[in-house]
Order: structure tokens, then C-alpha cells, then sequence
């Protein structure tokens, strides 16, 4: 009883927003939008130099096409996450993830549950979501959770359209944009990072003094209120590293991420049905439960 009581509280959701973080930290991104993030009448904009450099990574890591990713997350109390995998954002967005719970409040009531890694794997209509034996039982023994991306418009307020737009899209370029939308950002020089000599960018971002209104209400519909960031990138402006901390509704939250095997070509399997469960019907279960 305590169990199912857990699970309808909100552990359904946070399997979701546990991907969120490893694929995209606290930043946004706009789907779609090729264009230049600099508002005209931006109070602050970089100089020349750097504005170029960043806009090369931008459509570097674009054409680039997919990479590998390590990631280590902290969302304040909540949880604290470790990520490996790969992401494809060539065309429909697609990717498999390891998340590995490393602490914080939803990792205990997890571990409780038997789970404390989960696979995540990212499809063009739907993200899956693996749990335990112990959590599997609560499901009639199906070890699969899918998330129909149109399904996500039923959660509370905008965050079901912010988690659509994030795992749609996953190059990881949404820190470049908003180094270039805030506008103050700055070149520190160079470093070797992972054993690759790459140049280094630092800034930070209060969002209630962006200009861009559509990366402004779309970073606060994700709770953000202002944020550090730092990225490393290499010769071919592609992007290396990147440390993001970000000031939030619900606390702070960082992220470090690493990337590498830029081009590495995936293959993401859709899990079998007979072992999948719908995230509505979960919740529709949830709710009809007294």
C-alpha cells in the first residue's frame, strides 16, 4: 500500500524530469529556432569575437549530429543523478541513457521501489523509461514506462510543453544560446580538458533581464531564475564540457556534463509492448484509486 501511495505522489513524473536534467541540465531550448539569440535591444551583448565563436559551436554542434554524454546532476535535496549514453539529434531526436540515482530524497524512495539505475531510451514520438522488478510488480509485472510526448500536455501548467521541446530536441546547444541571449558572457582562455586543448567561455544569466521574451517565459516556466555558466570547447568549436549551476524555485541545481564521439551513430530500440505501460493510463489508474 505504501508503495503504490509513493508512486502516485509524484514518483511517475520525476522519472521523466530525472532524463530532463541528464539530457539538458536547467537550460531551454527553442524548437526550431535557427536564427540569432541576441535581441537587438539587449542591455549587454559580448564582443564581436566571442559572439562569432559561440554562434561557430552553435552550428558545429548542430551538424555534428549526435555524441556521447557523461553527466553527473545534483537538483538540490531532491536528487542527485550520474548519466552515461548517447543522443541523436540528426533528425527526430533519439538516445539511450543510464541513470544511476546517487542520492537525495527520490533516490531513497527509488531504492525502496528496487530501483537505482534506470535505462532511458528516447524515440521520435515517445520517451521509455525502465524500472525495477519491485516497481515492475505495481504494473502487472511489465518493466516499461512510455511517455507519448502529446501525453505531456496534460501535466500542470507549462512544464508538460517544456519537457515535450527538451526531448525533442537534445543538441546540446540551449547553454551556447543562452550565453548569447544574456549577453554577458566572456572568453577565459585556454585549457586542456580530457586531454583535448579547447578554449574556454564563462557567463551568467538573470532571467528576468533577458530580452528574449520566449527564453525568458520558457525559463521560468522551468523554475530557473538565474544561472552560471561555463563551456570548453575544442578546435572544431565543437563542445567539450560544460558546468552549469542554476538558481531555482525548488533550490539549486548543477549540473557537469562531458561530451565526446561527436558523429557516433546510434541505434535505439523501442521496448517490447508486452512489457510497456502508457504514463496516462498509469495516472488515470492513480487517480481512480481510492
Amino acid at each position: 500500500m505504501r508503495d503504490r501511495l509513493v508512486v502516485g505522489r509524484g514518483v511517475l513524473p520525476w522519472l521523466l524530469t530525472a532524463a530532463l536534467a541528464a539530457l539538458a541540465g536547467c537550460t531551454a531550448d527553442r524548437a526550431g529556432d535557427a536564427g540569432p539569440t541576441q535581441s537587438d535591444d539587449a542591455p549587454h551583448r559580448p564582443d564581436a569575437r566571442t559572439a562569432a565563436a559561440l554562434r561557430a559551436v552553435e552550428t558545429a554542434t548542430v551538424r555534428a549530429g549526435s555524441a556521447r554524454i557523461t553527466s553527473a546532476t545534483v537538483m538540490g535535496a531532491m536528487l542527485s543523478t550520474r548519466t552515461e549514453g548517447a543522443l541523436d539529434w540528426a533528425g527526430d531526436s533519439t538516445g539511450t541513457l543510464r541513470i544511476t540515482y546517487t542520492g537525495g530524497e527520490l533516490a531513497t524512495t527509488m531504492r525502496r521501489l528496487g530501483t537505482t539505475t534506470m535505462e532511458a531510451r528516447l524515440l521520435p514520438d515517445a520517451y521509455y523509461a525502465q524500472v525495477g522488478t519491485r516497481f515492475a510488480r505495481q504494473m502487472g509485472g511489465r518493466h516499461w514506462i512510455r511517455y507519448d510526448y502529446e501525453d505531456l500536455d496534460a501535466l500542470p501548467g507549462d512544464s508538460g510543453r517544456y519537457l515535450k521541446d527538451q526531448l525533442r530536441n537534445t543538441a546540446p546547444i540551449p547553454p551556447v544560446r543562452l550565453l548569447l541571449a544574456s549577453g554577458n558572457v566572456r572568453a577565459v582562455g585556454e585549457e586542456t580538458v580530457d586531454g583535448v586543448r579547447t578554449r574556454h567561455y564563462s557567463g551568467t544569466v538573470e532571467v528576468a533581464a533577458l530580452t528574449d521574451r520566449a527564453l525568458r517565459e520558457q525559463l521560468t516556466a522551468a523554475g530557473v531564475t538565474g544561472e552560471t555558466l561555463d563551456i570548453w570547447v575544442d578546435d572544431r568549436d565543437l563542445l567539450v564540457k560544460k558546468v552549469e549551476e542554476a538558481r531555482m524555485s525548488t533550490g539549486l541545481m548543477t549540473q557537469t556534463a562531458h561530451y565526446r564521439d561527436y558523429g557516433v551513430r546510434l541505434s535505439v530500440r523501442r521496448p517490447p509492448a508486452a512489457d510497456t505501460r502508457d504514463f496516462e493510463d498509469l495516472v488515470k489508474q492513480q487517480s481512480s484509486t481510492p
